[in-house]
């Protein structure tokens, strides 16, 4: 792989938190406002073995043997993705790396280009209120638009406000003894990301209990800090 690269060199984003923190929400904010690029690795590897790229035909043939993606095969592809032209402004890492041996490739992935991660952002919540909230959480089957009982109900029950009538679907492990588990699951596996990240001194905490627009605020100041 080459190691030419445009992104800002301290523009790398990633973002921590457990399913229902809305990471995807604020990275897609993110991307709107700031024109950074999301980078989610299962959408990566989807697009990988779509394209045929080199890493990608390796994922495919993995796969197809019924056998998990090697970390190696993953950083391939995430490097592929950042030799592409479009990331230049900066990108976010959503959910990735989820281990401290993928914190360290990554990190030595991005000494290799000549970047690093400017801020690692915890996204912290409250157990409790997580239960309730991922357990009302619905999306429509046609375009992904998320909807939620409580914070963001649909005009009308169970269809979509965006595409016009599309039925919403709920994931079946969106209940509350499944989210208690993927939680406690999620702090054992995060803890040491924790330290790995404040121990490199970029490691930022936002509350992500409080409305969408006021932690899409806190998150853009992480990001423009980086600028400054």
């Amino acid at each position: 792989m080459g190691a030419d690269t445009t992104t800002t060199a301290s523009n790398v984003l990633v973002l921590l938190g457990p399913p229902g923190a809305g990471k995807g929400t604020q990275a897609r904010l993110l991307e709107e406002q700031l024109g950074l690029v999301q980078l989610s690795t299962g959408d990566l590897l989807r697009a990988a073995v779509r394209d045929g790229t080199a890493a990608g035909l390796a994922a495919d043939k993995v796969m197809k043997a019924g056998d998990l993606v090697s970390d190696a095969i993953v950083m391939e592809i995430l490097e592929e993705r950042l030799e592409q032209s479009d990331v230049a402004r900066g990108v976010i890492l959503d959910g990735f790396p989820r281990t401290s041996a993928q914190a360290e490739a990554l990190d030595a992935l991005l000494a290799r280009h000549g970047m690093s991660v400017g801020a690692a952002v915890a996204l912290t919540v409250d157990d409790n209120a997580m239960v309730e909230r991922v357990s009302g959480r619905a999306t429509c089957a046609i375009c992904g638009e998320g909807y939620h009982d409580q914070f963001k109900p649909p005009a009308k029950p169970d269809t979509c406000d965006v595409c016009d009538g599309g039925p919403l679907t709920r994931r079946a492990d969106d209940n509350a003894q499944t989210v208690i588990a993927r939680l406690q699951a999620y702090h054992a596996q995060t803890a040491p990301l924790i330290d790995h990240f404040e121990n490199r001194g970029v490691l930022r905490r936002v509350d992500a209990m409080g409305p969408i627009p006021e932690i899409a605020g806190s998150l853009g100041n992480v990001v423009k800090a980086l600028n400054s």
